[in-house]
Formats: C-alpha cells, sequence, structure tokens
C-alpha cells in the first residue's frame, strides 16, 4: 500500500464537455493561502507508507522553439526536492530565460511488499517521465515473484507511445509493439491507482482501476484553492467537527475520482505566457472491463439445473490438501467433471486463486526488522468477524499457506465479550481449529469505547471524507480499529472466556478483507425485498446499482481507513 499525491499549481484546468461542462477555472494566482500545505499531504501519506518518502517537482513554461519553426512550446525543469539537485528536460526546445509559471509536484510514500530491493518513489526514468504508484499486478503484464510492481510498470509505461490516435504499428527499437497509455492500464488485472508524467507528450495520467478498490481523492481548481489536486486520503484540515449540531461538518473540498483513466495535456495558450491543461477521459480497452463496469449479465434468471446444483454439496479430491498453483489449474482443467464445473465450486476456485495471488505466488519484501521466523509468524491477517465471508477467506487462506505460519483474525468490538461480533469471532476460531488443527489461530480481540475515541474519531473523519455520514463513520472507526491490530491475545493456558489476556499487536502487513460480498451476493434484506416484489429482474437491478456505485460508498473509504495503520488491504471480491 502507497500513498500518492500530485500538485498542480499555475496552470489553467479545462475539464471536456463529458466531464463537467459547466466548470469554470479560476485564474491561477502564484500566491495564495490555501486550507493546507504540502507537508499536510506528505504526513498522511506517510502513515499509508511508512518505509518510505519521496517528492519530486516539474517547473513548466511557456516560450518559442526555434525547434518548432518558432512555434510556441512548453519547457520544464525536474528538481528532486530530496537532493536539491535538478535536471533541465527539453520539451520542444530552449525557451530563453523566463520565469517557470507552471508546478506539478509529486509526492510518494511507499508500503513495499513486493521486490528484493527497496525504491523511493516517485520513480523517474532517463527520458524524465516520473511515475507514483499504489496498486499491486496479478496479471495483464508478465512479472517474475521477486519483482516490484512500480518498477515493472514504469518499464512498460516508458514503451507507450505518445498519443492514443496512433496507429497500433509502430514498433520500438526492442522489437516489441508500442501501446497506449490506456491500452497498457485496460491490461492490469488487479487493484491501482496512479499518477505518471509522460514527459514526451507533456501529459499527467491518472486514474483507478474499473473497480475503485484504490483511493484516489480530486480536488478541481476553485477560488478558495485554484490548485489541482490528487491524492490518496485527505488532509486533516479538509474536515472539522460540527460544535452546533453534534455531528460531522464537511468542507466540500475533496471529490472520489470517478473510476478510469483521465490524462492531463499541458501547452501554451498561444497568445500569452499562461499555460492550459485540458483533462480528458478515456475509455478502457478491454471489453470485459466494460461489461463488468456496467454490470450486463448474458443471463438474469438463474437455469434450473444451476439452482439444483448450487444446493448440491460439492466434493473434490483435493480439497483438504494445501492449495497450490498446479492445483488450481488442475481444477480448471476438469472441464469433464460435473462437480468441478458446478457454480459454488467455480467460486471457491476463484477465491481461492485470488487469495493464491494475494500471498504465496510473490515473494513478501520484508522492509522492517521483524523476523516472520522467529519473533512474528503471521505475515497475513484478516479482518474477522466470524461471519460467513470472513470465516471462508480464514479457511480459504489456510489453504494457500504453509502450516508454519499463524494467521491473524483481527476482530473489534465496541460493547466486550457481549458483542455479537465477538461471540460469533469466538465461535468461529473453535470451527478453523477443527478443520486446520496444526495452525495456530491467533484471535486478536480490539476492544474500544466510542464515547472515549475523541481524537481518533476527528481523526478517522479525515479519513471517510468526503463520506460523511454516520454509517461511514462507524464503519470506518472499526475497519481503522481493526486494521491497527493492537489488542488482547487469549492465553493459550485459558479454554473459557475467563481466562487471561495478554498484550499483543499483529505485525502482518497484508490485511485480507471480504469487503463487497453482500453487493455481489445480494446479502442484504433489501435485495430479498426487490426480489420478492419484482422477482430476478428486480434484484438484477438493485445488484447493478450496488455495484456501480461501490467504489464510491465503499472501496475507496474502507481502503482509505485501512492503508491508515500502514497496511496492505486485499480485497476479495
Amino acid at each position: 500500500m502507497c500513498g500518492t499525491a500530485v500538485i498542480v499549481c499555475g496552470i489553467r484546468i479545462i475539464l471536456s464537455s463529458t466531464l463537467n461542462p459547466n466548470f469554470i477555472s479560476p485564474l491561477p494566482l502564484p500566491e495564495q493561502q490555501t486550507l493546507f500545505s504540502v507537508d499536510d499531504i506528505k504526513a498522511v501519506l506517510r502513515r499509508r507508507g511508512p518505509d518510505s518518502l519521496g517528492c519530486k517537482k516539474i517547473l513548466l513554461r511557456s516560450g518559442f522553439s526555434s525547434l518548432c519553426g518558432g512555434e510556441q512550446d512548453v519547457f520544464a525543469f525536474v528538481k528532486d526536492e530530496d537532493s536539491d539537485e535538478g535536471e533541465a528536460c527539453r520539451m520542444g526546445g530552449g525557451g530563453g530565460g523566463k520565469e517557470f509559471t507552471g508546478e506539478l509536484q509529486f509526492i510518494g510514500a511507499t508500503l513495499q511488499l513486493r521486490g528484493i530491493n527497496p525504491i523511493v518513489q516517485p520513480l523517474m526514468d532517463v527520458s524524465g517521465n516520473i511515475l507514483v504508484y499504489n496498486g499491486e499486478i496479478f496479471g495483464g503484464i508478465q512479472m517474475s515473484s521477486d519483482s516490484n510492481d512500480t518498477e515493472i510498470l514504469m518499464q512498460h509505461l516508458g514503451l507507450c507511445y505518445s498519443h492514443i490516435s496512433s496507429t497500433h504499428n509502430e514498433i520500438h527499437t526492442s522489437g516489441e509493439r508500442q501501446s497506449s497509455v490506456p491500452e497498457l492500464l485496460s491490461r492490469i488485472k488487479g487493484p491501482w491507482a496512479l499518477i505518471y508524467w509522460q514527459s514526451s507528450s507533456k501529459k499527467l495520467w491518472f486514474g483507478r482501476d474499473a473497480l475503485g478498490r484504490r483511493s484516489l481523492l480530486v480536488h478541481w481548481p476553485t477560488k478558495e484553492d485554484p490548485r489541482f489536486l490528487l491524492s490518496s486520503v485527505s488532509p486533516l484540515a479538509s474536515v472539522n467537527e460540527s460544535s452546533d449540531t453534534g455531528g460531522i461538518a464537511k468542507i466540500d473540498f475533496w471529490e472520489e475520482l470517478p473510476c478510469g483513466i483521465y490524462s492531463l495535456s499541458i501547452g501554451a495558450s498561444g497568445t500569452d505566457e499562461e499555460l492550459i491543461g485540458e483533462v480528458l477521459k478515456h475509455d478502457w480497452t478491454d471489453p470485459k472491463l466494460n461489461e463488468l463496469i456496467t454490470w450486463e449479465r448474458t443471463s438474469i434468471q438463474p437455469k434450473p439445473n444451476d439452482l439444483l446444483a448450487s444446493r448440491q454439496k460439492v466434493h473434490s479430491r483435493k480439497e483438504d490438501s494445501r492449495l497450490t498453483p498446479s492445483i488450481l489449474m488442475e481444477s480448471k482443467l476438469a472441464s469433464t467433471d460435473c462437480l468441478l464445473t458446478s457454480l459454488p465450486h467455480r467460486v471457491m476456485i476463484a477465491l481461492q486463486e485470488s487469495i493464491m495471488r494475494r500471498t504465496s505466488l510473490n515473494a513478501i519484501y520484508q522492509a522492517t526488522s521483524v523476523d516472520y521466523t522467529i519473533k512474528c509468524n503471521a505475515p497475513i491477517a484478516v479482518l474477522f468477524s466470524g461471519g460467513i465471508d470472513s470465516m471462508i477467506l480464514a479457511a480459504l487462506l489456510n489453504k494457500c499457506m504453509d502450516a508454519k505460519y499463524e494467521i491473524d483474525l483481527l476482530n473489534v468490538s465496541f460493547d466486550g465479550p457481549c458483542a455479537p461480533d465477538r461471540i460469533s469471532a469466538r465461535a468461529g476460531v473453535k470451527e478453523l481449529q477443527k478443520i486446520a488443527p496444526s495452525r495456530r489461530w491467533k484471535l486478536v480481540e480490539i476492544d474500544a469505547d466510542l464515547l472515549k475515541l475523541t481524537s481518533e474519531t476527528k481523526h478517522v473523519m479525515s479519513l471517510i471524507n468526503p463520506a460523511s455520514t454516520y454509517m461511514d463513520l462507524n464503519i470506518g472507526i472499526a475497519l481503522w480499529l481493526a486494521a491497527s491490530g493492537d489488542g488482547l491475545l487469549q492465553d493459550e493456558t485459558g479454554n473459557d472466556d475467563t481466562c487471561d489476556h495478554v498484550k499483543y499487536k499483529s505485525a502482518a502487513r497484508i490485511l485480507l478483507v471480504g469487503s463487497g460480498a453482500d453487493e455481489q451476493c445480494a446479502g442484504y434484506g433489501r435485495h430479498r425485498t426487490k426480489y420478492r416484489n419484482g422477482s430476478w429482474l428486480a434484484l438484477n437491478d438493485e445488484m447493478k446499482l450496488d455495484m456501480q456505485r461501490i467504489w464510491k460508498r465503499n472501496l475507496g473509504r474502507d481502503d482509505r481507513c485501512i492503508a491508515d495503520n500502514g497496511k496492505e488491504v486485499s480485497i476479495l471480491r
């Protein structure tokens, strides 16, 4: 999990008519009082990426280029904020000695989980391209188990051609066919949010995956703050608590960036020295992504055979063995076995493969001094309520990990041992111990009193922003506390609720979360109501609504609350 941000100053922003036809860009002012500073953004990003923090700045100016026939062009100076060193990058010509009028400041905080060597974001290549990336690549781009996602993506982005209108026949000097940036990003399988400066085209690319599993907030320029801002999370100054109503008063500053790929093309105005930036949204080039986000299903009403198969108890000859990639492939190829092709089994195989990709298939980079073989033997934890979704994740994780590793189960209660989630969690652990007695399951009991969480509540309010309801706040606090992993562990010598507990803080950097299960499997009461009133068609419409707004209502908020503890959230959906 990483924290990413870019701050764009001194550039007049224009939005395409498809984004906001009524948007009027304010005049960019060189000096103006702002709601929060760059240091405020760095502070909140550092909580997401505790391993390193970097900053690079591009200074821009307009001028006339002798190499372009005397046409007005844009020139840049790239400065590494950490070393005070700079490199002039010509983009179209000379430009003379005029002062810089535009500025792009990139900030990256890293929680490193993959790769054998530490990296510091933002990354910059020899061509002057700059990348800050928050995400994982589980497919679509070839990676080895010891590769780092950001480094591999940077290499592929560097091969992308500058203009998306180009034909697809351009060949790089290495002999590899070049892609456009939207083509490349559409291939990535996994959660991501990204900010990328493409030096050759003078474009700032940004966006988030089609489901919105990684947070990216946007501030479009206003008279109060004419900067164009992108950030993984909001600084505390973006919200405050209303003393009049006792509720949440939100400063209307940030928006959740809708899922998709965007570009900000920077150029000279042609009449003066003003810099203009036009924002466009680009289509996904993978048809499957378009089917996913539009929730267009080939069959809305299940066939009788599907309903019958869903009631059958599915047995697999491999179900009691530890899952491996070869077993996954064997199960996929066994298409002639009617039991192995039933819908429940296919769903379980997909979940198993998803967990495998997030755990055993990739080497986990040890960026801290924690020794997982001695001091801590639980590299992965589950946000655990004891409900069916978290129980399934824990049981499948057991199949994907060697038995020598412990598994932390993080459970939050605001009502001590009497809370339903605490009762179900304790019962769930006993069930897990029955199916995997050789595994050490550690139920981390995290108790809290909402009335005493004054400073914590204000902090979580900034994390859920721009969400602002009490439900958002309550969910956010629960997720934030659970992700901290700071609670009590039952003494192994005890066997009942009265046994002693010892303080424990989970050092697991990867957290498995079952977000989206109710939306995808019709788990809410309103889904039953829709089905009763309008059968399968009405149920489908309700689920479609859920899936098309889950990026805004759930996933971005959950990512911000969990990652604030320096944890990697893996949402299994």
